[in-house]
């Protein structure tokens, strides 16, 4: 069967401009070469800035702001679209090819319906009628196990979960009948119960309409369950490229057997202790709204200690974060942090109450200022709190770097010149320059690769041994929670369902929303995925 895809030494390019500074060259794919045929998936593997995503899109013949493809070729049906031009590029984006990003609702237009931007792209190329694409999206919406599949497009992104919008991307991606679909990070952001229902759907509808698949992402186990082939990358380079079974289950290359062997850290919970952060209950709801985000939430951690919350997208994880650290003012319930009660307003809040509660974000890349070095971003907190200046604030940002495990040479670096780990680590460094006694980690691992996530969460365990801060840990990735936490509280629909120490929350009996979270975490191992929707199709006929 001839190819669908074939890509040739790929040579990806871009210029950096640091201001103040001569522009850099970068390399960002070197040598890269793929082959796809249609109705296979092929996964692209790696750390953040591996040229994942790059590969993914030059697929496309398309480069993001200043990246060029100065080599190679990119054949689809055999042409090579390098040298289509606009008007031939235009013609197969959104016809030949399509794309599914890693966040849905940034890619959905608020104000449209959801009809209305599955089938425009589907409309504009004139690959059928109105009728034709709407009927064509109903369908889609009935294999992708979108409710009301009749109804579904009538909705505004807004009315529907994150699953479901990622599900309606899928749609919007299949409906012109492409050749080739390139999905990136598409469940990356999800929780673990939604990310099976959307890998399920996304694995169906390639089987159903036979088109050809990139698969991207960062996560082994969930390209395990969809790809038939898997191309591990490195700083833009191929490690290892074969098929699943034998990158999985023989790899044989080192850093690709390191990838496949991570295993989670063995952290044993420390005993209870008096709370540094008492969170009694707290109701809190949106402005202008009448509908209860958290309902009597009742958790508490205490110094040097780790408290995970976890549950899936819409429990109220990160709502609670907000009223934690003032920015949503609750309607009842108090928060009492380091023995004193904390106003409910952030502008009432005293620098100190600012000081002790940090928070480190999920996307390090938005997080920071790409205009400012590592120096300049680790020493505003020293500056604002302590007021360090000149030497002293240099030696302090030195000494915060060494404790990041990143050294000399970083503190004139900028972001875009460090790995997705690195920018991480400068973050929490960030956060420890105000040495505070409670850090809010905000899916800090979520968009990391294995390795790169086990090292951010070994610094963690090591720092908070250091300083005996305490954390508390949002997150949806179940491995993360058993390797970091001493206590957990499982939300849903905004309430604590189980709450209490590690050992406990994580022994059965399980509530029924309990097991279903620790039944969907992924699996590195081929047919897992099946294996749980066979299960729980049979669970569900005997019920």
């Amino acid at each position: 069967m001839a190819d669908l895809l074939e890509i040739k030494n790929l040579r990806i390019e871009a210029t950096a401009y640091p201001p103040g500074e001569k522009p850099r060259h970068l390399v960002l794919v070197d040598d890269v070469s793929v082959s796809l045929q249609k109705g296979r998936v092929l996964g692209l593997i790696g750390e953040s800035g591996a040229g994942k995503s790059t590969i993914g899109l030059a697929a496309m013949s398309f480069g993001r702001g200043g990246v060029r493809l100065t080599g190679g070729q990119v054949l689809l049906n055999g042409r090579d679209i390098r040298t289509a031009g606009a008007s031939g590029l235009r013609a197969l984006r959104g016809k030949e090819v399509t794309y599914v990003a890693q966040s849905a609702a940034a890619a959905f237009n608020p104000a449209k319906r959801l009809m209305e931007q599955v089938i425009e792209t589907t409309l504009l190329h004139k690959v059928m009628s109105r009728p034709e694409a709407e009927a064509r999206a109903v369908d889609l919406f009935r294999k992708l196990g979108l409710p009301n599949p009749e109804g579904f497009g009538q909705r505004y992104p807004h009315q529907v979960s994150g699953g479901q919008l990622q599900r309606a991307m899928t749609a919007m991606a299949l409906c012109p009948k492409p050749d080739l679909v390139i999905f990136d990070e598409p469940t990356t952001a999800l929780d673990v119960t939604t990310q099976i229902d959307v890998l399920a759907a996304i694995k169906e509808a390639i089987h159903d309409t036979g088109v050809g698949a990139i698969y991207i992402t960062h996560d082994l186990a969930v390209v395990a369950q969809v790809a038939d082939d898997i191309m591990v990358l490195r700083h833009g380079k191929t490690v290892e490229y074969g098929s699943t079974d034998h990158i999985i289950n023989r790899p044989a290359q080192a850093y690709t057997q390191a990838l496949v062997s991570v295993r989670s850290i063995d952290h044993t919970e420390k005993r209870p202790a008096p709370p540094v952060l008492k969170v009694e209950g707290i109701t809190a709801r949106y402005r202008g709204t009448n509908f209860d985000v958290l309902k009597n939430v009742n958790v508490d951690v205490a110094a040097g200690q780790t408290l995970a919350i976890v549950g899936e997208s819409g429990s109220g994880k990160s709502t609670l974060a907000r009223v934690i650290t003032g920015l949503l003012p609750a309607s009842a319930g108090k928060i009492s942090f380091a023995g004193r009660q904390l106003s409910a307003d952030l502008a009432a809040r005293t620098k100190d109450d600012l000081r002790e509660v940090q928070m480190i974000y999920q996307m390090a890349d938005t997080a920071m200022n790409p205009r400012q070095t590592v120096g300049t971003i680790i020493g505003r907190p020293l500056e604002f709190y302590f007021g360090l200046k000149g030497e002293a604030k240099r030696a302090r940002v030195q000494a915060l770097l060494e404790e990041i495990e990143m050294g000399k040479g970083f503190e004139n670096r900028y972001p875009a010149e460090l790995s997705g780990g690195q920018k991480q680590r400068v973050c929490i460094a960030r956060a420890l320059a105000a040495k505070p006694k409670l850090i809010i980690c905000d899916e800090v691992t979520s968009a990391l690769d294995p390795l790169v996530a086990d090292g951010i969460l070994k610094l963690l365990l090591n720092l908070q041994a250091l300083e005996g801060v305490a954390y508390l840990f949002i997150t949806h990735d179940l491995a993360t929670v058993k390797a970091i936490a001493d206590k957990i509280a499982v939300m849903y629909r905004g309430e604590v369902v189980r709450y209490g120490q590690k050992s406990d929350v994580l022994a059965p009996p399980f509530d029924d929303y309990t097991d279903l979270l620790l039944s969907s975490v992924p699996e590195m191992k081929l047919g897992w995925l099946e294996g749980v929707l066979k299960s729980r199709k049979m669970e569900s006929a005997g019920n």
